[in-house]
């Protein structure tokens, strides 16, 4: 690798200081980001306490181009206390697409079309679980996935459409230092691939399919296919994800619906709903959301409001989230 160079990472995010180090430079940002999170819901066990937070997380990378014009670009994520969130290593061979190596950062293959939906700031089902479900599990079931580590192939063709090949390893979704292993709890492999094609203007359509392990020796399948329209300020989207569970009586089918408006250049909102079926349950997991977006210079307000009834169809299990955030950009 030769010369890496500073990047930044986001619209919102400001660059701090920058480092060299043995192998290169790399650029570090950060963001200015204040939270206020609302009441957790009913079977939301945690204790209220100081609803205020504000957005720790740093982020190190770096680029460099090789001799062939191939370029290399690293990814390291971490809060303010030194903890470590998730690493990317991406190889970009340019018309002949990218390989990513992802530890417990991002999506692979099929999980980067997993909600398409539109939304002004967070999807439906951000900040919801539930504490009383009797396997101590807590999140919303129904989104198709294939894990969070792993390999992840991604080619265009053209502006028409963009290719995700996706490879989870054998393992739970952790992050492994160099020489290292994961240790117990391996699964079988997840594999996937996710096509999003564009064929006309303001129309996006998209399609999955893989297989994910849930034990070492058992996978399940899952599919996606849906499309977002916009047409004016307005844009709406529908999509449908099953999951064909290894276990008898299981399967799971999700219908999602989604629209967003954006009233003028600074201010956006929108509405999504998702429903769950189970196999053989007649208790459906129901979740909704709202969103708000307002820009101003560099500032931006926004806020969601979310609820999920019936979490992992178990009948009067709730939970809701509400958060307004505060950003600048500098």
């Amino acid at each position: 690798m030769t010369n890496l160079k500073k990047i930044g990472l986001s619209a919102l995010a400001g660059s701090l200081v920058a480092f060299s180090a043995q192998a290169g430079e790399l650029s570090v940002s950060g963001g200015a980001k204040l939270t206020y999170t609302g009441d957790t819901g009913k079977n939301d066990a945690e204790a209220d306490g100081n609803r205020f937070g504000m957005q720790q997380l740093m982020t190190f990378t770096g680029s460099g181009e090789l001799d062939n014009g191939h370029t290399v670009s690293l990814y390291h994520a971490m809060t303010a206390n030194g903890g470590k969130s998730s690493s990317s290593l991406t190889y970009d061979m340019g018309a002949m697409g990218a390989i990513t190596y992802n530890q417990d950062s991002g999506d692979l293959g099929i999980g980067k079309i997993d909600d398409i939906m539109p939304t002004a700031e967070e999807e439906v089902w951000n900040g919801l679980d539930a504490d009383s479900i009797s396997d101590g599990t807590e999140g919303l079931n129904g989104r198709v996935d294939s894990g969070t580590t792993g390999f992840n192939y991604a080619y265009s063709v053209g502006d028409m459409a963009n290719i995700n090949v996706g490879y989870g390893v054998k393992t739970s979704d952790n992050s492994t230092d160099d020489g290292g292993n994961s240790g117990t709890g391996a699964v079988e492999s997840a594999t996937s691939i996710a096509v999003s094609m564009t064929p006309i203007d303001g129309l996006r359509i998209v399609a999955g399919t893989g297989e994910r392990g849930v034990t070492a020796s058992t996978s399940n399948d899952h599919t996606t296919y849906g499309f977002t329209y916009a047409f004016g300020p307005v844009t709406v989207g529908a999509q449908h994800s099953e999951i064909d569970s290894a276990t008898a009586n299981s399967d799971l089918e999700t219908d999602m619906y989604g629209i967003s408006f954006a009233i003028n250049d600074n201010l956006s909102i929108s509405y999504g709903s998702q429903e769950t079926e189970k196999e053989g349950d007649t208790d459906e997991q129901d979740v909704t959301g709202m969103s708000i977006g307002y820009s101003m210079g560099g500032m931006s307000l926004k806020a969601h409001s979310n609820k999920a009834e019936n979490i992992q169809q178990v009948a009067g299990i709730e939970s809701e989230h509400t958060e307004i955030s505060l950003s600048f950009a500098f």
